[in-house]
């Protein structure tokens, strides 16, 4: 039977806390109740006030490896799934549990084991969160590249379940390729170690890849040995406001036919700059009806300067070098998200398309409302074509479940995204909102490849169950 299939008994959770208890008393672990209902959500499957989940799942917090290894093995004698997470910042369910079931927190694996300078590596536990590495580093003059919208309470352990991208991705990469080797606890409590602490090598197939992003189906990451590079010498802000969505989505591909590679491009429309001046008392729609805001870094900054600056204003953009603390203000703005109104419902997510098809996709959205009856804006990292949409429709305070047009709009949008050329999600990952989305993306052949690495590695299914695949 396979993995996607079997059914892994669910009676086993009391007598697994008697087991740890008796067989690793020094673990902290608390058991199924009200206290860890928030171990039954993620950031972005959160309930409404009222209508949380009475009982969470039980959690443990092993502070060494050798525990991780205890609870797993425990946890497949019992026959109990184990749900790995990290800071739960989580965007699309991969990280949420049900009550029956035992959630390994990484919290406690929080050490930064090594720096290297000179090899410009470092050597992490899974719960070091990315802002405290890049503090660490940057007195060395380093960084790590990667940086989610979340990077300042998200771990480098749910950065890799995940593949989490963020700004920078544009000219740095997705987490993937910050990542170079990794230590994984697998279903029966072994510990291996895959990938190389060299920036090359193709010695076998390439697990590091295939972990990274698998949202903690195939294992428990407990050490990550990840890329760092040199802070740049210089950054500096350069915004372009447009007197339309239309007119800025299409000003992107201004960007990509100059010779300037920006380390970030972000592209927010008109709703999405109201949305900010709302919640935040800005200016932003005062000075333009759609945004692009790019930073570049490193050297030749002054050149990589003229050459944007007159590719945007040739796009038809109001071009501005920003200021130090005016280009400050612009991206905690564009950081800070957006406001709705605590009587309408939203849906958010992710969908990515080659970064020439951005503007077709922001181009459906009027379609789309009509459809539905619903309002859609969006923010894309326009430098790898990873838009973030959210869907608003007015409802009732509290009306639960959410109106279908909601999901239905958001669907429509996913489907846009692959007619395309795009994928279900670029960064957010699948979880459990979009198992059936991935499902139209995936052809069977591909679908069936995938649970049989599964079944391979996690025969009895023990891992996060119901979850990516």
């Amino acid at each position: 039977m396979s993995a996607s299939t079997a059914t892994v008994p669910r009676t086993g959770l009391s007598a697994l806390l008697d087991d740890i208890e008796r067989d690793a008393p020094g673990i902290d672990v608390r058991p199924s109740s009200p206290g860890t209902a928030e171990y039954a959500h993620d950031a972005g499957t959160a309930p409404r006030q009222g209508t949380g989940t009475t009982d969470g799942p039980a959690v443990a917090f092993p502070a060494t490896v050798g525990e991780v290894q205890q609870l797993v093995r425990l946890a497949a004698r019992h026959g109990v799934s184990v749900v790995p997470r990290g800071a739960g910042t989580g965007l699309s369910g991969g990280a949420v549990a049900h009550a029956d079931q035992l959630v390994v927190s990484t919290d406690r694996l929080n050490r930064i084991v090594e720096v290297s300078p000179a090899d410009e590596v470092a050597v992490v536990e899974p719960g070091v969160l990315n802002a405290t590495l890049n503090e660490h580093l940057a007195p060395l003059g380093l960084f790590y590249a990667p940086d989610p919208a979340s990077w300042r309470i998200s771990t480098i352990g749910g950065n890799i379940a995940t593949n989490a991208g963020g700004l920078r991705c544009a000219k740095y990469g997705v987490t993937r390729e910050s990542v170079l080797a990794l230590d994984v606890v697998l279903a029966d409590g072994s510990l291996v170690s895959i990938g190389h602490r060299s920036i090359k090598g193709v010695t076998g197939l390439d697990l590091v890849s295939l972990f990274v992003g698998s949202e903690g189906v195939l294992g428990i990451v407990v050490g990550a040995t990840v890329r760092i590079r040199p802070l740049p010498v210089a950054r500096r802000t350069v915004s372009a406001f447009f007197d339309s969505t239309p007119a800025g989505a299409a000003a992107i591909g201004a960007i990509t036919a100059s010779r300037v590679r920006p380390s970030v491009i972000e592209f927010l429309d008109e709703p999405t700059l109201e949305g900010i001046d709302a919640a935040n008392d800005s200016g932003l729609r005062a000075r333009g009806a759609a945004l692009l805001l790019i930073e570049l870094d490193g050297f030749g900054i002054d050149e990589q300067t003229a050459e944007l600056t007159t590719a945007l204003a040739a796009a038809g953009g109001r071009v501005q070098v920003e200021s130090g603390p005016d280009a400050e203000v612009l991206w905690e703005l564009r950081r800070s998200g957006r406001r709705f109104d605590e009587g309408s419902w939203f849906v958010g997510g992710d969908v990515a398309v080659p970064k020439s098809r951005i503007a077709e996709v922001f181009a459906a959205f009027p379609a789309i409302e009509a459809r539905h009856g619903v309002a859609v804006s969006a923010v894309a990292h326009a430098g790898d074509g990873n838009l973030h949409p959210v869907v608003t429709l007015p409802v009732p305070a509290g009306a639960d479940p959410a109106p279908a047009a909601l999901h239905e709009a958001a669907d429509d949008i996913v489907r846009t995204a692959l007619a395309l050329g795009g994928t279900v999600s670029g960064e957010h990952g699948i979880g459990t909102v979009k198992r059936a989305l991935a499902a139209e993306e995936l052809a069977a052949r591909v679908r069936s490849a995938q649970l049989a690495i599964k079944d391979a590695l996690d025969p009895a299914g023990l891992f996060n169950p119901g979850k990516a695949l």
